[in-house]
């Protein structure tokens, strides 16, 4: 197993990178995060299409929804 890094050695390494690095490190978090937020919502809709595809989904009108979420 990896030892965890601490948020403070992250960014204090951050430091010792050229500005040029930095901005390399910032681009790739960045399309990271974005990666896990695409593979969130991919499950999402594999579980919706599962949920769906059991009957467990009902139709409803947008006025109905708003007093369910509303109640």
């Amino acid at each position: 197993m990896k030892n965890p890094v601490s948020f403070t050695d992250v960014l204090e390494a951050a430091d010792e990178l050229s500005p040029e690095e930095q901005e390399m490190v910032v681009e790739i978090l960045h399309r990271r995060v974005i990666e896990g937020r695409r593979q969130e919502i991919a499950k999402d809709i594999r579980e919706a299409r599962q949920e769906y595809r059991k009957g467990r989904c009902r139709v409803v009108s947008p006025a109905d929804l708003k007093k369910e979420i509303m109640s």
